[in-house]
């Protein structure tokens, strides 16, 4: 009888250990090959960490201090790295993926507000909100190695796709300044629409698109002649931008508008609208781009938006998407597209879920810090 009992608790661990295993396999990204991570980095603003989730195991490994207020949270281009800034402690740091631990800080003086990279991950460039400044760091000696004057109050920084330019939107004297990327040298000056934001550029470098916070504008400038083309009226403030991969069409989130506006980039004008929910806040697209996935704050769901119907979860039945917390913001698809990460503030978790169409299904809520703002997603 002992004998058997001994059996019969072998079998059932032998079962229980092939339902794990099978639960662990049908979750693993189906891009992920053994031997590499797949690891998420959520920016907590309201202690200052740095929470590190591990997307294979569903669970975060680690919460790092990186000091108060962080944003600008960024996946290295090139190199197993995140970057980010602290805002209040006026500095960018580098966190080692593999070794996870904070291996450089770099001061920037007074209030660093954004980060970009150039394509090719050899620098990283940071805009100064209080002093009106914008510096380049060498990604490789993590040490300065250019600085020069923006605008007042600089609010985004990106590089153009082929890395010769880099723009700057300066929030409180309507301008964006582009400069040499590899010198930081003043190329241009351009007035745009009041309190410049957001900026997205064409994969051909050819024109930017720059939201205004003040009056519910788009500002379309051609790079190549360093002029202003059109201010594109919107029917409320835009929250978040959204390019199409091969650049046809730029899809802008309005949470006053209460939906979701599509550019024509060629032509620069604005053509279709889609009602979306009472706050729509914050979008990701998948690499095929048929599918764009865009954050409710207040409904606590995720809407799903097929790019050429423009259908919603409104008009098609079968999307019966799952809600996602108190107040979702941040949100991000992993390169696979198989998960979508989104960021709670209000309830202090990230969201996974599985994006099988028609039938999504929440994974799961992972506690992180207090208040996450901001999500980046790294394999190495």
């Amino acid at each position: 009888m002992r004998r058997l009992n001994y059996r019969l608790i072998f079998i059932l661990l032998l079962l229980i250990g092939l339902g794990i295993g099978e639960i662990v396999r049908e979750l693993r990204p189906s891009f992920l090959r053994p031997g590499l991570h797949l690891f998420a980095y959520v920016a907590n603003s309201g202690d200052g960490t740095l929470s590190v989730i591990d997307l294979v195991k569903l669970s975060t490994i680690s919460t790092l201090p990186v000091g108060a207020r962080p944003t600008g949270l960024r996946a290295h281009p090139t190199r197993p790295e995140i970057w980010g800034l602290s805002s209040a402690e006026g500095a960018a740091w580098v966190l080692d993926a593999p070794s996870n631990r904070i291996v450089a800080r770099v001061s920037v003086p007074a209030e660093p507000a954004a980060l970009d990279f150039s394509p090719n991950g050899s620098h990283a460039y940071v805009v100064s909100s209080a002093s009106d400044m914008i510096y380049a760091i060498d990604c490789s000696t993590r040490r300065i190695v250019a600085h020069a004057r923006t605008g007042r109050r600089p609010w985004a920084v990106r590089v153009t796709p082929d890395g010769k330019l880099v723009l700057v939107s300066n929030h409180d004297d309507s301008t964006l300044s582009v400069f040499d990327a590899a010198s930081l040298s003043l190329r241009a000056v351009i007035r745009v629409a009041s309190q410049p934001e957001l900026i997205a550029i064409l994969p051909d470098a050819s024109k930017a698109f720059i939201t205004s916070d003040a009056s519910n504008e788009v500002s379309v400038v051609d790079l190549k002649q360093m002029v202003l083309l059109v201010n594109l009226v919107l029917g409320g403030s835009p929250n978040a931008l959204v390019l199409k991969p091969d650049g046809g069409e730029l899809y802008v989130i309005s949470t006053d508008a209460q939906g979701l506006l599509a550019i024509n980039t060629q032509t620069n004008s604005v053509g279709d609208f889609v009602p979306l929910g009472s706050s729509p806040t914050a979008a990701v697209l998948t690499a095929d781009a048929q599918t764009l996935f865009v954050v409710d704050s207040s409904a606590d769901y995720v809407i799903p938006v097929q790019i050429d119907t423009r259908e919603t979860q409104r008009t098609t039945v079968q999307w019966q998407w799952p809600r996602v917390g108190q107040s979702p913001g941040a949100c991000v698809l992993t390169p696979g597209g198989d998960i979508l990460l989104v960021a709670d503030s209000g309830s202090s978790d990230v969201a996974v879920i599985r994006t099988n169409i028609p039938n999504p299904a929440l994974v799961t809520l992972i506690p992180v810090g207090s208040t996450p703002r901001d999500l980046a997603v790294k394999i190495f």
